[in-house]
């Protein structure tokens, strides 16, 4: 029999929210271990936009970043209706948010975390043991842990075992596509390097873009429902070339991937021996869809309330991390909130009414919804 390895975290899942809580617990004492189904550096379906907070939570100096990564500053958006014409909306006071790519992004960030990886390991067997103080976890016959940290993404196997089976995931689904330009697309991209484009569908369930990292291309689309996605990408691709928006025999494979937006989240962020962090605890802005602030915030949060817990990882004890979730992103809503309840056509023209307006596309959608610039600074940050 496979002598088992023991530690006192293991961590699944390498990406942000793993490598921070990994970073956070580097001096704490605890035998720590991060795995993941990947070899690092991996390729990540992402669009890869960070914003400064995120940069000044993992005490990252942007200018060192750049020096062997691609970070691209962004200046502003131009947003609009998927149907109508782009509003620009422009900070010149320089960089609001930057374009990362995330196979270089969540390897540095792995690499800062300095702690043991256990790569190319699928996790396909999660044993609960219980035998008092000494309750935890077996993984895949091999690991052996007290806490377990669900940081593997929207299909994590730690929050797909632990959710309620009669749980209805009201997810978005997205299709993007990362690659290099060649010469030839490159003299033809009409793209701004510092100005994505953002195009909301008509139905307001989600949303394109077009976002150039320096010689990179990100195109995809999301949407909070699960029908057509394919047939939606196809349209809006079509469209984007018919407008010349776009280059000319771009790779044809979009890939997918899933994430919760918070409200419309139901999973249990916690329990004996687990807790779930990041897009496995389903905790992306609601309007934007951004994963990667709320991943670490998370990643810093949970660190805090694993270290107070002197080793002992029950639910009783691990309770103060629901709080500083919910403190910090709000209680989700135990019902759908008015706004659902309005008959289509009058959230559509109501859309494209304030979506014609500067202030509204500036203040409420860019600002408040996509850079969540009202949201008050965390005070924690990565160690």
């Amino acid at each position: 029999m496979q002598r088992m390895e023991d530690f006192d975290v293991l961590i699944i899942g390498a990406g942000p929210a793993g490598s921070t809580l990994a970073r956070n617990l580097q001096h704490s004492g605890l035998h720590i271990a991060l795995i993941d189904k990947s070899t690092f550096p991996r390729n990540k379906v992402c669009a890869g936009w960070v914003t400064p907070e995120v940069m000044r939570l993992l005490n990252i100096d942007p200018d060192d970043y750049a020096q062997g990564h691609v970070l691209q500053q962004i200046n502003g958006f131009k947003v609009g209706l998927s149907t109508e014409s782009l509003q620009l909306i422009d900070y010149p006071q320089g960089p609001i948010s930057y374009g990362v790519r995330r196979i270089e992004f969540d390897h540095y960030l792995l690499q800062k975390s300095a702690t043991q990886l256990l790569p190319a390991e699928t996790v396909v067997k999660l044993e609960k043991i219980s035998e008092g103080i000494q309750s935890g976890w077996i993984v895949n016959d091999k690991y052996r842990a007290k806490l377990i940290v669900g940081a593997g993404g929207h299909f994590c196997p730690v929050a797909q075992a632990m959710k309620n089976k009669h749980i209805i995931e009201r997810a978005v689904l997205a299709q993007e596509v990362e690659f290099e330009m060649d010469a030839q697309q490159l003299s033809h991209c009409t793209i701004d390097e510092k100005t994505p484009e953002l195009y909301f569908s008509a139905d307001l369930l989600g949303y394109g873009w077009i976002f150039r990292k320096g010689n990179y291309l990100n195109i995809g689309l999301g949407r909070e429902d699960k029908n057509h996605l394919s047939t939606h990408v196809k349209i809006f691709y079509h469209s984007l070339t018919e407008r010349a928006r776009i280059p000319q025999q771009i790779p044809p494979a979009f890939n997918g991937h899933a994430y919760l937006l918070y409200p419309h989240s139901a999973r249990k962020m916690l329990g004996d021996n687990y807790l779930l962090i990041g897009d496995a605890a389903g905790l992306a802005y609601a309007r934007s869809g951004e994963g990667i602030r709320p991943a670490v915030e998370s990643a810093i949060l949970a660190a805090e309330v694993i270290t107070s817990s002197n080793g002992n990882y029950s639910q009783k004890k691990l309770r103060p991390y629901q709080a500083l979730i919910e403190s910090r992103f709000g209680q989700r809503p135990a019902q759908p909130q008015l706004f659902d309840y309005l008959p289509e056509v009058f959230k559509t023209t109501l859309a494209r009414s304030l979506m014609k307006t500067e202030w509204f596309s500036r203040n409420i959608l860019i600002d408040k919804w996509f850079l969540q610039s009202r949201q008050k600074p965390l005070s924690r940050t990565a160690l």
